[in-house]
């Protein structure tokens, strides 16, 4: 299989403004595949001008936009789902090449959620209605009160590396779709298989100007936030970068999807065996770079020994090697920053006492399949979301001791909890502070049709399906007064 697909060279440009593909004008960067360190291209590189051009191309577009039909709207967002499958391959080939994401899993993001979010958005802006309302405050039947929405304007869109189609797509798909107009700036390790996906864009009729690209680094991310002629924003990525953005947006909505701290909690009564294949794809799957992730393993006493034994059998018989061989279940890390901070946590957890196993080789962007035990709360393994291939194991000796250690972080994306006890399922998850708990399922569970966001530092808002289109459009109240027999407005006598 190849894995490298030849690049047209348009594709390689720093920006896409108004339907056409233009060089930036902060010079360029490279893109490394992570496997080998080699460089793959280079891509022009964006800077605050050219964020602005971009930003004039969507504001000029938009009212036209908003002004089609839900229908012909819907219609543009089922031609782009269906060239984009026609395309898919390729596109999940260079993620591989790009991010270092095994290929299966490559084509899972491309074929399985990618795509669909397209054809779920025409679905979706088809559906989305409004509501009327009676006349509360007067002693009348003249009035008509109706409530629809209305397009935010023009969206900002950063989206992160690890999930490149797919979390750009769910945003990009139900914003448009709404009839925003969006500036998107892809991550810089994943430049090229986004920018192979705008290429859908024009290809299957969408307006020039409605979705525009800007490549390149975080100035050009942080200019975008910045720019007055921006009206809302969407981001997944960092809690440190999250919070900066939410500072910026002062009156202005936003949807921010941010760190996990994935507690996996087992109880006495669980079934072991899938409680391993849970935590072997919770800790494992894209090398640990989910915020979804099992972060950490909050283990019962009385089943820690039986978990723990069959957990590192698993282990040990992963399959990790280049991301491009099907057979491969674990590839590298995507870039040096997250080696970087992968390896300072697990130093840190072994420098305070900690045990380590590891499986795997450990160079290049390779890090070792790792399983912490006697990790403690005081380690930063424990407190931060460490995005690697690590499993960080604690003993516990209730549910009780769980859910107190998942309070800690501040974090609160996604838990595992298994129990076959349905009143113990129940309280402990709603005990535990995350947006999503999954009862007897890995935490790299979602659904595409379900709200997923986290409450504390895990972000702000709902995204997916009709959540989106709650974020990026305005309610919007029309009252009507029809006319009719004269009546006194005083609802209540007496002032």
């Amino acid at each position: 299989m190849n894995a490298y697909p030849k690049i047209k060279l348009e594709v390689t440009k720093g920006a896409l403004i108004n339907g056409q593909w233009v060089d930036g004008s902060a010079g360029s960067f490279e893109v490394r595949n992570p496997h080998n360190g080699k460089v793959l291209h280079n891509v022009g590189r964006c800077d605050r001008a050219d964020v602005e051009k971009a930003v004039a191309s969507a504001r000029a577009a938009q009212p036209a936009w908003a002004a089609l039909s839900v229908i012909e709207r819907a219609q543009i967002m089922r031609r782009i789902h269906q060239l984009f499958l026609e395309r898919a391959e390729p596109i999940a080939q260079m993620i591989t090449a790009e991010i270092g994401k095994p290929i299966m899993d490559a084509r899972e993001e491309v074929f399985e959620y990618s795509v669909p979010s397209w054809g779920k958005s025409a679905e979706e802006i088809l559906r989305h209605r409004g509501l009327s309302f009676p006349s509360t405050q007067e002693r009348t039947t003249n009035k008509r009160l109706v409530m629809n929405y209305r397009p935010l304007g023009v969206v900002a869109a950063i989206t992160p590396y690890n999930f490149p189609t797919d979390i750009s797509s769910i945003a990009l798909a139900h914003i448009a779709a709404a009839g925003n107009t969006i500036i998107w700036k892809p991550s810089e390790y994943s430049a090229v298989s986004c920018a192979m996906l705008a290429d859908v864009f024009k290809d299957a009729g969408l307006p020039d100007g409605v979705i525009n690209v800007i490549q390149g680094l975080g100035d050009a991310g942080s200019a975008l936030v910045e720019s007055k002629g921006v009206d809302g924003v969407f981001f997944t990525g960092s809690t440190k970068t999250g919070r900066g953005i939410a500072e910026k947006c002062a009156l202005r909505p936003h949807l921010l999807e941010l760190g996990g701290d994935g507690p996996f909690i087992i109880l006495p009564d669980a079934n072991i065996d899938a409680a391993v294949d849970g935590a072997m794809n919770g800790c494992f799957y894209y090398s640990g770079q989910v915020c979804t992730s099992a972060e950490r393993l909050l283990v019962h006493e009385a089943v820690y020994d039986e978990f723990l034994s069959k957990f590192r059998e698993k282990a040990k018989a992963l399959k990790i090697g280049n991301p491009a061989s099907e057979e491969t279940e674990m590839g590298p890390l995507c870039n040096p920053a997250t080696f970087a901070r992968v390896k300072a946590h697990v130093d840190d957890a072994i420098a305070k006492g900690a045990k380590i196993e590891q499986f795997g080789p450990e160079e290049g962007l390779y890090f070792p399949a790792t399983i912490l035990t006697g990790v403690s709360t005081d380690m930063l393994i424990a407190q931060e979301e460490t995005f690697g291939p690590v499993a960080p194991i604690i003993k516990i000796k209730s549910a009780e001791e769980a859910i107190k250690i998942a309070h800690q972080s501040g974090l609160g994306l996604i838990a595992s909890l298994w129990t076959q006890d349905l009143a113990t399922a129940w309280r402990v998850g709603e005990a535990l502070p995350h947006g999503t708990v999954n009862i007897n399922e890995t935490s790299n569970y979602w659904d595409q049709l379900a709200p997923f966001g986290g409450t504390g530092q895990s972000g702000v808002g709902r995204e997916l399906s009709q959540w989106f289109l709650e974020t990026f459009t305005e309610r919007k109240l029309l009252v009507f007064d029809l006319s009719g027999e004269r009546y006194d407005r005083r609802a209540e006598g007496g002032w």
